[in-house]
C-alpha cells in the first residue's frame, strides 16, 4: 500500500514539474517612430494627416496619399506638400492593419482636425524635456519629466489621436 501510494505521489509530483511555457509579445517601435510624431506611445503602425489625407507607415517608413483614385506608396510626400510643416500638423494615430481601407472612416471622424491649430507635443520636444533638467527649478522638471511619462491614446490600442482621449474632444 506503502509503495502505491509512493508511486501516486512521484506521479503527481512529476506531472506538477512540466514546465509551461508562456510566450508574451510587447511590440515597442518608439526607436523607429519619426522625430514629428506624437509623443507619449510605445508602439505606432500609422500616422493619420487630416490636412493633407495622407497616412505614414511607421515601420516601413513610407507615406500612403490617393493620387488619381490609387493609393500610392512611397518614402516621401508628393511636391505638392513639399512646404507641409510635419512638427507642426495634427497627427493620428491609428494601430490596425491597412488603415487607407477605412479612408473614409477616418476622413469623417478625423476632418475636424484640418487646420486644428493646438499644439500637439512631438517626439523631438518631448525627449528634450526628459534630458535636460533645468537648474535650480525642481518642481518645472517634475512637472515635465510627469508629462513626458503620459500615455496618450489609452483605450482599445486601436486609435488615438495624440491628445490623450482616443480621438474624441
Amino acid at each position: 500500500m506503502k509503495k502505491i501510494l509512493l508511486a501516486v505521489v512521484f506521479g503527481v509530483a512529476s506531472l506538477s514539474s512540466i514546465n509551461t511555457q508562456a510566450q508574451v509579445s510587447v511590440n515597442i517601435n518608439i526607436g523607429s517612430q519619426p522625430q514629428w510624431g506624437p509623443a507619449g506611445y510605445d508602439h505606432v503602425d500609422y500616422y493619420y494627416l487630416p490636412d493633407i489625407d495622407t497616412y505614414y507607415n511607421v515601420p516601413n517608413k513610407q507615406y500612403i496619399y490617393l493620387n488619381n483614385g490609387n493609393w500610392v506608396f512611397n518614402n516621401s510626400l508628393p511636391s505638392r506638400y513639399r512646404n507641409y510643416d510635419l512638427y507642426n500638423s495634427y497627427k493620428v494615430v491609428i494601430n490596425s492593419p491597412k488603415p487607407y481601407l477605412s479612408h473614409k472612416v477616418h476622413v469623417k471622424e478625423y476632418s475636424k482636425y484640418k487646420g486644428y491649430k493646438g499644439k500637439q507635443r512631438v517626439i523631438r520636444d518631448s525627449r528634450s524635456i526628459r534630458q535636460s533638467k533645468p537648474a535650480g527649478n525642481k518642481n518645472k522638471y517634475r512637472e515635465a519629466k510627469g508629462n513626458s511619462k503620459s500615455r496618450e491614446g489609452k483605450g482599445n490600442g486601436k486609435h488615438g489621436n495624440g491628445s490623450g482621449n482616443n480621438g474624441k474632444h
